[in-house]
Formats: structure tokens, sequence, C-alpha cells
């Protein structure tokens, strides 16, 4: 075993502690130990970071990152593998936080954990190299206002966000303004749409709004992120900049979360 932690605890300890912390979302491989092998998704999240990690900067040596929603951690313990100087996850999961933890020690991962709501990343009075928002957004019943406070708040460069999509896959160049009579391009299914999801969606309560493609880009372009790269099917990398549309909506973000 290659780290501190593992040469401190035996295979069955960590098979032990990995049961002991209940159902696991995220399938790491602790010391030999797979924390969730029937995962319903396979591999997950390994099998994803797969297609998309390659768009992401290998040596994120002197850079800081923020995983936001960061569940059992194989995101940020990815990011600490690169070189990251500092990594934050929060997660408002006390369940999926003391997963993380645990993780991280095994992993011999330096990562600060806090227990953190997406509304609430202006408490951390910091911008951050790297943004990870990587399966959040669909839990959320207020997504758009969770993208404007990652921009206001916390993203100084890069963000690297993911969300389930459904509806048309396509990306459409949307005209600036359209006629109060016009209805046709409502009915266009690759027009930007969220579905609301008024009770479950695959037995999830907290699965709230879903977006289709063009919706999930006009989001991310109307909270003020410019999109470099579309890696995978549901992954985007973005980059900090200016809001340049026709409303400025940042006074009335500070008005509605002062």
């Amino acid at each position: 075993m290659s780290t501190l932690e593992e040469e401190m605890m035996t295979t069955e300890e960590i098979r032990r502690r990995v049961e002991e912390l209940g159902q696991w979302f995220h399938n790491l491989d602790l010391g030999g130990v797979k924390t969730a092998p029937d995962h319903f998704l396979g591999d997950y999240p390994a099998t994803k970071w797969q297609r998309f990690s390659a768009a992401i900067p290998a040596d994120l040596r002197g850079k800081s990152v923020l995983d936001i929603g960061c569940n059992a951690g194989f995101y940020s313990i990815q990011m600490k593998q690169r070189g990251a100087e500092r990594v934050v996850a929060i997660d408002t999961d006390e369940k999926y936080l003391a997963q993380a933890r645990f993780a991280a020690k095994v992993s011999g991962a330096d990562i600060e954990f806090r227990n953190l709501s997406v509304y609430r990343v202006g408490e951390l009075h910091e911008r951050f190299d790297l943004v990870l928002f990587m399966g959040v957004l669909y839990h959320l019943r207020h997504p758009l206002l969770a993208l404007d406070l990652l921009h206001e708040h916390v993203a100084g460069d890069l963000l690297v966000v993911q969300s389930m999509l459904r509806g048309s896959n396509e990306s459409i160049d949307v005209p600036p303004d359209f006629h109060f009579w016009e209805n046709d391009v409502f009915d266009d299914q690759k027009f930007p749409r969220m579905y609301f999801v008024e009770k479950r969606y695959a037995n999830d309560p907290t699965n709230w709004w879903i977006p289709n493609r063009a919706c999930f880009e006009a989001m991310l372009r109307s909270a003020g992120f410019e999109i470099l790269d579309h890696p995978e099917d549901e992954v985007f990398i973005c980059r900090w900049a200016e809001v340049t549309g026709p409303v400025n909506y940042t006074e009335e973000l500070r008005e509605i979360t002062r």
C-alpha cells in the first residue's frame, strides 16, 4: 500500500469502514476495496472521467480548485493527483462528506471539506482557478441562480460543469429577438428547453430541472461563461467572462442574496 493511511489499515479494515459509511454513489478504489461495485452506471464516475479528463490541465501545480457537490470526493482526489495546490470540496450531505473525508485519507489527498450549499459560496470569499460543478445543476430548484452565484463569487478562470440532459442534443444559434406572435419556434425540439420534474425522476425527488443541450449552453452563456470545449455528452469546459447580455442581472443578484 502506497500511502501512510493504507499502511495503517488492512484491506479488511478499509472494507469494514466503507460498509459502515453506508451506500456510496461514487465507486472509488480504496486500497483495493471498491465502494460501489454494483453501481447502476457501472464504474462511475471513473468511466465518465475517462471521457473528458484530457480536456482538463494535466498539471495543476500552484492552482486552487473548488469542487461543488463533491459527493464522496472522486473528482477532488483526481485534482490533487494532478498536483493542485489547494482543493476545497463542499457538499450539504454529511454522509457524503464523511465518505469523502475517509476516501481522501486513504488516498493520501490533502483536501479541505466543508458543509456548504452552492447558494452560500459567497461565504468562501475566494475565487478559484478551477471550479468543478458536476452533477449538481438538475438537483437544484434554482439552477440559473446557482450559475450566477458561481460567476459572481468563486469562478476565477475555468469552470468544468456537468448536467444530466434530456431532449434534443443539438446546439443551435438562437436569434436575438422574436416577434410577439411568433409561436413556431417554441415547437422546435432544438429550442432551449428546461423540463420541470414536479415529483420524481429516476425515483429521486431532488431531480427538479433537466435541460436540453441548447438550454444548458444558453444558461452558461447567460451567467457569463464562455464555452471552450464540449468533450463529453454532458460536460462543458468554460471560462469566466464579462456578462454581456442585454440585461445586467448583477444588481438583482446582490439584492436577493445579501
